[in-house]
């Protein structure tokens, strides 16, 4: 058992590319908002703030080249950021996480790292109750489920047999309660909280 005191768990992001961190700080915090995030352009500055206190350092490729004893001793909690896909370019012996990506597959890859990490989520710290509440009715979460799988409007109205204004209104519903603005943010609320299963978006 982890024992993260009091607050929340904390991941640190090692990055001197600041728009690059920024980017994946925001990302991560929707995809795991029970953490709080913060941002090092250093490995420096990750030094003079307390970094056996974070849970996970997404960390770029040269900072962990560049401080490899600290990293190799944590490689569990590291995560490398790399620019390419390419395994070969990959240091081995870490989880790698390529960030020239669209957001789509950012988010995708950052699920699966967590789900896969964290056996579908059970060594994850418990979700605030708020988030854990069934917020929405059955039928938005069947509408839901299929949104993040790709289906258009009128696909959905065929498969639920419901009229198209009916998916627009459910869709509108589950983006207004859930406080959601993209499909991007709805990807994520739906895998983590197991409606739809990461291997069918």
């Amino acid at each position: 058992m982890h024992n993260f005191g009091k607050g929340r768990p904390k991941i640190a992001i090692i990055d001197p590319n600041t728009l690059s961190a920024l980017g994946l700080k925001q990302i991560l915090q929707n995809v795991v908002p029970i953490m709080t995030v913060d941002t090092y352009g250093s490995f420096l500055e990750l030094s003079a703030n307390k970094p056996e206190e974070y849970f996970h350092y997404f960390t770029a490729m040269n900072i962990v080249l560049e401080n490899k004893a600290f990293f190799q001793k944590r490689r569990q909690k590291t995560i490398v950021l790399t620019l390419s896909r390419d395994t070969m370019s990959q240091l081995s012996d870490f989880n790698c996480l390529c960030i020239n990506v669209t957001e789509e597959e950012l988010i995708r890859s950052i699920l699966m790292l967590q789900q896969h990490a964290h056996g579908h989520g059970e060594h994850m710290p418990p979700m605030p109750n708020i988030l854990k509440n069934k917020i929405l009715s059955d039928r938005e979460i069947e509408v839901m489920s299929l949104i993040v799988q790709g289906y258009i409007n009128k696909e959905i109205a065929d498969k639920l047999n419901i009229g198209l204004a009916t998916v627009i209104t459910h869709r509108k519903n589950i983006m207004d309660k859930l406080g959601m603005k993209s499909v991007s943010a709805l990807t994520i609320y739906a895998v983590m909280h197991g409606y739809v299963d990461i291997n069918k978006i």
